[in-house]
């Protein structure tokens, strides 16, 4: 498949972030021609770039796809309560149709809005990469640990299933398995390591929360005498393979700790605001030691929507005020972290992330041709804190086009509603 991109407005989010106008071609899956020059050649699609905006991809580093399916259910209450009255409750009952119409749901969302590659947690892992397959997005796809088992398997059960599931997936080209523990308060230490165990063997990435909220942190202190991060530390599950969702509650010497081992975070800020964690990642501090950092929008159970835009602009805007800087997190570091910093976390920044000669062909369109998103001054600018996912056109991933001109290619949008409303009322109900 060929693709011909004619007078857009092209960034690159290379070494020097170029910024340019002209065409962009797509043979075989990749970028073979970026010029500022007219591209004259045929290709089985040929769009016009014109009052657009092309860019890489988005990577949503953290996310519980299935969740859609919560969307809305249980907002404005304490963490412990919503987990025990809301979500567990459900989790309990969710069978591999609901799953399925969950993921789909999310990936059709992630698809509207931009989002080309994305590293989930949940539980049913498997259907989800089944659904993930079809839809053609790039998935890292983390199988869901916790010591007390789930409504797939016992807790005996998990690891062995994990084991298999890397085992099926980790030669395919689009979905990437991932191991998945929950937390150091939900796995023991035993599980910690065997996870580790798995990851090694299969040379796939570790997914985790950490230090999500300062009761976690004193629990695991009261419980094991460790923080969360002293406690991966110990059990030898921080490597360059391991990467922490949120890390709203760590200290300067675990920044050190986490630079020395070479670890990466997701930060997640919408949903830390919204169930009131109470604290404020020290991104800035990571940046300055070097940490690898992306953005993740965290589940729709409690963030309610999958735009990473809308993440964006919620990172920027959260460190300028607990700062007291507008300085602090300028536009092009928060879409740094968005594609090419969220790529580098997954390690395939040789491979998206950019758009360059030789990289993989995933990559978006902005509809410019708006009341909010004119004038364009500056369209990096516009990333952080105009743009909304819905202005997204087009979604090509893998030099397939998922989302051309609004129009869906491998999803059916209003099927896969359907069935996602159907399933949401039986799980709730």
């Amino acid at each position: 498949m060929s693709i011909l991109i004619k007078d857009a407005t092209i960034l690159t989010q290379d070494a020097t972030r170029r910024r340019l106008h002209g065409d962009v071609y797509i043979e075989d899956q990749k970028i073979t021609q970026v010029s500022e020059k007219p591209v004259t050649v045929e290709a089985d699609y040929k769009i016009d770039g014109r009052k657009k905006l092309l860019l890489p991809g988005l990577i949503n580093l953290h996310t519980h796809l299935p969740m859609t399916l919560l969307r809305g259910y249980g907002d404005d209450m304490q963490l412990q309560e919503w987990l025990q009255q809301r979500i567990w409750p459900v989790e309990a009952r969710l069978t591999p149709e609901t799953i399925a119409s969950g993921t789909a749901l999310g990936a059709l969302e992630m698809i509207t809005s931009g989002t080309t590659t994305f590293l989930d947690m949940y539980f049913f892992e498997e259907t989800i990469a089944e659904v993930i397959k079809k839809s053609g997005l790039r998935g890292f796809l983390g199988f869901g640990i916790v010591d007390f088992g789930t409504a797939q398997y016992k807790s005996d059960e998990m690891l062995p299933a994990c084991e298999r599931f890397v085992k099926t997936w980790h030669r395919d080209p689009m979905i990437h398995p991932v191991v998945a523990p929950h937390s150091a308060y939900a796995c023991g230490p035993e599980s910690l390591r065997r996870c580790q165990e798995i990851a090694t063997k299969y040379d796939v990435l570790v997914h985790t929360h950490c230090s999500e909220t300062r009761d976690e942190v004193y629990d695991m202190e009261k419980k094991y005498g460790k923080r969360p991060v002293e406690q991966f530390h110990s059990l030898g599950l921080l490597t360059p393979r391991m990467s922490l969702a949120h890390c709203g509650w760590i200290t300067k010497t675990e920044i050190a700790t986490m630079k020395e081992t070479g670890v990466a975070v997701a930060h997640c800020p919408v949903s830390n605001y919204k169930i009131g964690t109470g604290g404020y990642a020290p991104i800035p501090e990571m940046l300055a030691a070097g940490i690898r950092i992306g953005l993740g929008t965290d589940g729709a159970a409690s963030n309610n929507i999958l735009d990473m835009f809308d993440t964006m602009k919620f990172a920027a805007l959260g460190q300028k005020q607990h700062r007291w800087d507008p300085r602090v997190f300028p536009a092009q570091t928060v879409f740094d972290f968005a594609t090419i910093g969220g790529a580098a976390c997954l390690g395939i920044q040789n491979q998206v992330g950019s758009l360059e000669v030789g990289k993989q062909a995933d990559l978006i369109f902005i509809d410019l041709d708006q009341p909010h998103l004119t004038p364009v001054h500056d369209p990096v600018s516009h990333l952080a804190y105009a743009v909304r996912g819905g202005d997204v056109c087009t979604t090509i991933v893998n030099g397939v086009p998922l989302m051309l001109d609004r129009k869906f290619l491998t999803l059916d949008p209003h099927e896969t509603m359907e069935k996602a409303a159907q399933s949401a009322t039986r799980l709730t109900s």
